[in-house]
């Protein structure tokens, strides 16, 4: 077959409606499959470096000989351990394995919704309340690192912490937020740093709407779950007065700027 008939012939395959459901199929199995082989792989990453933390922990309470032994432990088991596995013994993440088996010593249990940096990134976070808000929030809302480091940052717990009692503060740490009406939609106030604003600087409605479609991604990410882009300068007619409106929809509300 000459390159002119290989060429038609190709053609003819991907003109075909029923190859594009086929490579549609295929792309679909196999994204499928290597999303379970992360997931899997990530699980049996954090159990084991939760086991490691384990064995480093009981290995220190062993008695007031190891007890001396002190933070040269882990720059020998750093060293040691570089050496025969090569990277991933750095002496930090020794010390957040340590830390990860004393924080969660019955094991973290949603360990397959999170990656070892989530892990990380949630160890940091000294409060105990606080830290679980954010455990469950990223599992809730699928965060990536880069996100759920973005929303510490801007301080999410606090801003929804602000005006709660005790036993609603507990149920954020246990529950995540938990949208149940439009009240839980609607913040009291969004960060949007990601805009690069200088301050002070005050900026008209229109360069703040332009802004924001340019940063739509990260705009309904601080918006939070539920929220929809529908449109720019969507039109509404009241009273044969024509109006335009920058609208993002929830399962609850509307969010409008005229």
């Amino acid at each position: 077959m000459d390159d002119e008939s290989r060429s038609i012939t190709n053609s003819a395959i991907s003109d075909d409606s029923g190859y594009q459901s086929l490579l549609a199929n295929i792309s679909s199995i196999y994204a499928a499959a290597r999303s379970r082989a992360q997931q899997a792989v990530n699980v049996v990453l954090v159990e084991t470096y939760w086991q490691i933390g384990r064995g480093i922990v009981e290995f220190e309470q062993g008695g007031a000989a190891r007890a001396e032994y002190g933070k040269g432990l882990l720059t020998q088991l750093s060293r040691d351990l570089s050496l025969q596995h090569g990277k991933g013994f750095s002496r930090s993440n020794g010390i957040r394995m340590r830390q990860f088996y004393l924080t969660y010593p019955k094991g973290a249990t949603p360990s397959h919704f999170l990656s070892w940096s989530h892990w990380v990134e949630l160890l940091k976070i000294e409060n105990e309340t606080e830290r679980g808000f954010y455990e469950q929030q990223t599992i809730r809302e699928k965060w990536s690192v880069r996100e759920l480091k973005r929303q510490k940052e801007t301080a999410l717990f606090l801003r929804l912490a602000t005006g709660k009692n005790q036993a609603e503060i507990l149920a954020l740490a246990t529950q995540g937020q938990v949208v149940e009406q439009p009240a839980d939609i609607v913040r009291d106030f969004y960060v949007f740093e990601f805009l690069k604003i200088p301050e002070p600087y005050v900026v008209s409605e229109q360069d703040l709407e332009t802004r924001l479609c340019d940063h739509l991604q990260p705009f309904l990410l601080e918006l939070g779950k539920g929220f929809t882009f529908v449109g720019r300068q969507y039109r509404i007619t009241v009273n044969n007065t024509h109006y335009r409106f920058g609208v993002l929809s929830s399962d609850s509300a509307l969010l409008c700027a005229d």
